[in-house]
C-alpha cells in the first residue's frame, strides 16, 4: 500500500510540474510595427531642422512650414494642412507617398517645403519620431535633415 501511495504521489508531482511548466505567457511581446504602420498611425508636426551640422530650426524660411500638420495614410496617400502661418505659395494639399529602396527612401509626389523635393532618405522611423533628409540646392548645396514628431 505504501509503495502504491508513493507511486501515485510521484505521478501527481510529475503532472504538476508538467502543467505549470507549460503555462502560456500572460503578457506576450507586442508585434513589431511595420514602417507603414508607424508612419500612418497619427499626424506629424515639425520638430527640428539641420543644414549640415547647423541647427536651422528657427530660420525665417521655415517659419510657415513649422506649424504644418502632415498626415500619411496607410493606402499611400497623404495631406499637408497648413497651420495659422500660411506659406506663399501654399504647401497645403494632397500627395501620394511610398517607401522605396528597401524602405530606406520616402518618396512623396509633392515637396514638404518650398525649395525642397519629394524624395527623402529615411534616417529613422519610430513610434514618436521620423527623421528624413535630402540634398537641397540652396546656396551652397547642402543636406537638410528634418525631424517630425507626433
Amino acid at each position: 500500500m505504501k509503495k502504491q501511495f508513493l507511486s501515485i504521489l510521484s505521478s501527481l508531482a510529475f503532472f504538476m510540474v508538467i502543467l505549470t511548466g507549460c503555462k502560456k505567457e500572460d503578457n506576450p511581446a507586442p508585434a513589431t510595427k511595420t514602417k507603414t504602420q508607424l508612419i500612418s498611425q497619427s499626424p506629424w508636426i515639425f520638430q527640428s531642422a539641420f543644414a549640415g551640422s547647423s541647427d536651422v530650426s528657427n530660420a525665417p524660411q521655415l517659419a510657415c512650414f513649422k506649424d504644418n500638420i502632415i498626415t500619411f495614410a496607410a493606402n499611400g496617400t497623404g495631406t499637408i494642412n497648413e497651420g495659422s502661418y500660411i506659406c506663399s505659395p501654399s504647401t497645403a494639399g494632397n500627395f501620394t507617398w511610398s517607401f522605396q529602396t528597401n524602405e530606406t527612401m520616402l518618396v512623396l509626389s509633392a515637396p514638404l517645403f518650398q525649395g525642397g523635393g519629394g524624395t527623402f532618405s529615411l534616417g529613422s522611423l519610430t513610434e514618436t519620431n521620423i527623421v528624413v533628409s535630402q540634398d537641397v540646392n540652396f546656396p551652397p548645396p547642402t543636406t537638410v535633415t528634418f525631424t517630425f514628431k507626433h
